[in-house]
């Protein structure tokens, strides 16, 4: 098992109630490492985090071991079966939710270069 699969594994089953239902598919590809996880239905909470908060730190996390390995890594959570997400309108959208977004990508970015700077890569 390779070392990004690995570690992503270890992470997940950390977090979820049943680690027995943890699986994670691993794609290497041109444009680099896919990672697939599937996870319990009623583990996705915990995996995602409020606002997604935790699902960007472990892509942030996966993306710094995979610049150790010089590889891109990217993750793919897979929507249980049954799922449900919750219905977004028209109307619930304004400019303000796009500009959040907008600062949580450059905050993630930062994140990864100042992860990068410690590990002085």
């Amino acid at each position: 098992m390779d070392s990004d699969q690995a570690f992503l594994e270890h992470v997940v089953k950390a977090l979820v109630d049943r680690p027995e239902d943890v699986k994670v598919d691993r794609v290497v590809d041109e444009m680099g490492v896919l990672l697939t996880l599937d996870v319990h239905p009623e583990d996705m909470g915990k995996i995602i985090g409020r606002s997604g908060n935790t699902a960007k730190a472990i892509r942030t996390l996966l993306r710094v071991v995979g610049m150790k390995n010089n590889a891109r890594v990217n993750l793919k959570i897979n929507e249980p079966e049954g799922g449900s997400r919750p219905a977004t309108t028209e109307e619930n959208t304004d400019s303000s939710e796009e500009e959040d977004d907008t600062n949580a990508i450059s905050e993630a970015t930062k994140s990864v270069d100042e992860a990068m700077e410690d590990l002085k890569i």
